[in-house]
C-alpha cells in the first residue's frame, strides 16, 4: 500500500496510502492537515495556483497514512511521501525537516504542520 499514483493531467494529480474515506470506514482515529497552493509563494509566482496537499495521520502515532496532492508538479512530489512512509516518518518529522523557501514541495510542510495546527502561510 505505498505504491504512488499519478495521473498526468493538467492539474496533475499523486496520491499514496489510504484515503480520509477509507480511513474513516476503517474506524481509525486520524487526523488531516492540508494546504492550498492559493497560499504558496512559490505557485502564485508561477502563476499556478490551482490545487492542495492534503496528508493523513494516525492521532496516536502521527505515521503518515496517506497523501493526495493536486497541482503542478506534485508527481515529482509524491516520491518523498512515499520514502517518508516507507521509514515509518511522521508528521512531526516533516515539520521539523527544514524546507526550501519558496518551493512547491514546501507544501509538504505546511500540509503536516496543518496536522498540528501549526501551518504559517494559511
Amino acid at each position: 500500500n505505498n505504491i504512488p499514483s499519478c495521473i498526468y493531467t493538467l492539474p496533475e494529480v499523486a496520491s499514496v496510502g489510504i484515503t480520509e474515506k477509507k480511513a474513516k470506514e476503517s474506524g481509525l482515529n486520524y487526523v488531516v492537515g492540508k494546504f492550498p497552493f492559493t497560499a504558496s509563494g512559490k505557485a502564485t509566482a508561477a502563476g499556478d495556483r490551482d490545487g492542495f496537499v492534503k496528508i493523513i495521520a494516525d492521532a496516536k502515532t502521527d505515521k503518515i497514512l496517506g497523501a493526495h496532492l493536486i497541482g503542478a508538479n506534485v508527481t515529482e512530489m509524491i516520491s518523498g511521501v512515499v520514502m517518508a512512509r516507507n521509514m515509518g516518518v511522521t508528521a512531526n518529522d516533516i515539520i521539523n525537516t527544514i524546507h526550501p523557501h519558496p518551493t512547491m514541495s514546501e507544501a509538504l510542510l505546511e500540509a503536516a504542520s496543518a496536522i498540528h495546527g501549526e501551518a504559517i502561510h494559511i
